[in-house]
């Protein structure tokens, strides 16, 4: 599993949401940005188990993902952190990350892992990101794939 594409897909599914007219459309990256262009999700940190399967035939990786908005007001903020934060609808990121799993017997995130799953998310809370205070959530991914690749 090379993690860089499995990041990019995950940053390209983030991207496919819809928000509420006057928000604008979500940014995304697959690493964590110098600045934030407002929404935006991001991938940040990994933790690696290897050797799930013998000889090398299953990585398992869980990424922390974040998503961070400005601070229209507390409650708007929040508001849409709930949004993106649901368990269904189109701006929700775990159905948006999830369908990226592609389908029965074809490989997530355009064949970069074998399947993927939005396990917990948590949030909103504040964050502060190169030097500006946002509002915000993370959300835990775990990513499987073949560790010989």
């Amino acid at each position: 599993m090379q993690i860089s594409l499995v990041r990019a897909g995950l940053a390209d599914a983030a991207r496919t949401i819809t928000l509420p007219d006057g928000v604008g459309a979500l940014t995304s990256t697959g690493y964590v940005p110098d600045s934030v262009a407002e929404p935006h999700f991001f991938v940040a940190e990994a933790q690696h188990t290897y050797d799930r399967a013998m000889g090398r035939g299953l990585d398992e990786v869980e990424f922390t993902c974040r998503v961070l908005v400005g601070r229209q007001d507390d409650r708007t903020s929040q508001e849409l952190i709930d949004l993106m934060l649901s368990g269904s609808g189109t701006g929700s990121l775990k159905a948006a990350l999830e369908a990226a799993r592609g389908a029965p017997g074809e490989y997530a995130l355009g064949g970069a892992a074998h399947d993927l799953h939005v396990m917990r998310a948590q949030g909103p809370r504040w964050y502060e990101h190169a030097g500006t205070q946002y509002v915000g959530a993370e959300l835990t991914v775990k990513v499987i794939g073949e560790g010989a690749t």
